[in-house]
């Protein structure tokens, strides 16, 4: 009769493999659930200060760099909120599954209690930026507040959401400065947005191809094909909006330039990038981390701002 050589206080098999999220220590997991490599986005703020012509006030510059830090705490905040309504849905996505709320590495209760603070906290300092800095930031909290909610379930209009959050930043950095922005900007802005959108969603179809409904029920309602057709109107209108921009008599007037027309190149070229990166290398599921990855994006964004601030302070 065969024995058993086995050591019964020893399992037979490997031990399961342990999520690297739920290893992680909870304040991290928070800090990672606030997605601070998103923040890149709040840059829009100091949109205000530079074509303002406040870039070099140390007090201007200084309010813009608190409108960048409330901004970075409001939009943590909307991702804590977004991620918790999504939490079933992102289990089922290949990426956000390793989302420290998805993954359960963090409570809902931890992540309501955290989104309280933060938002108390950052409400607060906007109030103190002045009345009209806050009510943009509250605007701000509450229309992305409907789209993680509601919003992002209707086509078309999820995108459009997204679109004048990045709108409401470029506003409220305007106003946290006192400074006008032309209008040509907020076009130039939301159709900017809307561009990067309309890729996000292509991303995604492509990548969860027959499960993109199980995971997002709105994304049923695109197809590749009717997102590159809307990519291409947005394609072309942005491009139209930021040359109309460059070379209108106000704009000229306003910064005393009539060469704010040679930073042309690097929209044109920055969108092709753009749609080069999707189209061919699968990208453009996260905007904020394609121009922190994609080196020729990043160098071209850097000499636009460059371009920009030369032409229109000609520190020379």
């Amino acid at each position: 009769m065969a024995r058993n050589t086995s050591s019964p206080g020893i399992a037979a098999g490997p031990s399961p493999r342990v999520a690297p999220e739920i290893r992680r220590p909870i304040a991290l997991n928070l800090l990672i659930s606030l997605r601070p490599g998103q923040w890149t986005k709040n840059l829009l703020v100091f949109a205000g200060v530079l074509f303002g012509q406040k870039l070099l006030d140390p007090r201007a510059l200084g309010r813009a760099v608190a409108a960048f830090a409330i901004f970075c705490g409001l939009s943590g905040v909307v991702y804590l909120i977004n991620d918790i309504m999504d939490r079933e849905g992102d289990r089922k996505h290949p990426h956000k599954l390793h989302r420290p709320i998805a993954s359960g590495a963090v409570s809902i209760r931890a992540a309501l209690t955290l989104a309280s603070v933060i938002a108390a906290g950052s409400v607060g300092a906007a109030f103190a930026l002045g009345w009209r800095f806050a009510a943009v930031a509250i605007v701000y909290v509450a229309l992305l507040g409907l789209y993680s909610g509601l919003l992002k379930h209707i086509v078309i209009i999820d995108v459009l959401t997204v679109s004048f959050g990045f709108v409401l930043r470029a506003a409220a950095g305007a106003v946290a400065v006192d400074v006008e922005i032309s209008r040509w900007l907020f076009v130039c802005t939301i159709l900017l947005a809307l561009f990067m959108a309309l890729a996000k969603r292509r991303h995604e179809l492509i990548l969860l191809a027959e499960t993109a409904t199980s995971h997002r029920r709105i994304l049923g309602e695109y197809s590749p094909y009717l997102l590159d057709q809307m990519i291409s109107v947005v394609t072309a209108s942005t491009l139209i909006a930021y040359i109309f921009y460059t070379i209108s008599p106000e704009t000229q007037v306003k910064f005393g330039t009539e060469w704010l027309g040679l930073t042309i190149p690097f929209p044109l070229y920055g969108i092709f990038r753009y749609l080069y990166l999707v189209h061919r290398r699968e990208g453009g599921g996260s905007p904020a981390e394609l121009l922190i990855t994609d080196r020729p994006l990043l160098l071209c964004v850097a000499l636009w701002g460059i371009a920009v601030v030369l032409l229109i302070y000609r520190p020379f």
